[in-house]
């Protein structure tokens, strides 16, 4: 059975494009087609983790929007042909937002139309035949991101062990409740080494009434990364890695 996957969070910089794309790459790793669309038009980002740029990519998600284009012309192969993704025949196709400075204006000026946004995402389950369908949302509360939570099997809601955090995501918890999403779990990231992982997954279950399906480290790693590349093939071993794998089967059973 295909499902829908948005991964969110209430605030900016809490390393949520950087988990979807690591999970993302997991599962298609077990033999899965898989995608993941970039919704977070205003500051598009999980592109660069694939290594693209806008000379290398034909048609974008506003493109699409737009109605230049159907939604399965902006998917990109970010599988074929790399080695060092290993998919072990799998496929991961990434739908990515527009890089153009001029589109981005617009989307801030005039909008596009959400529901042709939804109406896409279903497209695209049909069209490339997918397994998987992760969305990377724009942080904190809006129209779109209301209805890509509504139409998801699970919901990823990432936060830091942060008072600001904490706040944020207890509205999105609320909310995602009050949607009536089916699979709703929690990732701590960004937690010193100084912080046992038990405790704050403790903390988190009890705040928010929720499971938490993983505790990611801050590591001097994923800085030195600087957004070069998907960790958990740079890293295979460590325990970001290790923990990526952990909500992976979380997710996907």
């Amino acid at each position: 059975m295909s499902k829908i996957i948005s991964v969110h969070s209430f605030r900016g910089g809490t390393g949520k494009s950087n988990l979807t794309a690591n999970l993302a790459v997991t599962a298609a790793s077990s033999r899965r087609r898989v995608g993941i669309i970039d919704t977070d038009i205003q500051s598009p980002g999980v592109h660069v983790l694939f290594g693209l740029h806008e000379g290398s990519i034909a048609h974008s998600l506003n493109d699409y929007l737009w109605g230049r284009c159907n939604i399965e012309d902006t998917a990109c192969d970010v599988g074929a042909g790399k080695v060092d993704l290993n998919l072990d025949g799998g496929r991961l196709f990434l739908i990515p937002s527009s890089l153009n400075a001029g589109d981005i204006a617009r989307v801030l000026r005039d909008g596009y139309d959400p529901g042709r946004l939804n109406d896409g995402i279903r497209q695209l389950m049909t069209r490339l035949n997918l397994d998987i369908l992760f969305i990377d949302t724009h942080p904190g509360v809006n129209e779109e991101t209301l209805l890509s939570i509504a139409m998801s099997d699970a919901l990823v809601i990432i936060l830091r062990p942060d008072q600001q955090d904490y706040q944020g995501t207890a509205v999105t918890v609320d909310l995602a409740r009050r949607l009536e999403v089916p699979d709703l779990v929690l990732v701590v990231n960004k937690v010193l080494p100084i912080f046992e992982s038990v405790a704050v997954r403790d903390q988190a279950e009890k705040t928010f009434g929720a499971p938490v399906a993983g505790v990611l480290p801050l590591c001097d790693e994923m800085v030195q990364l600087a957004s070069g590349g998907i960790f958990c093939r740079h890293y295979p071993d460590h325990p970001f890695t290790k923990g990526v794998q952990q909500i992976a089967r979380r997710l996907l059973g």
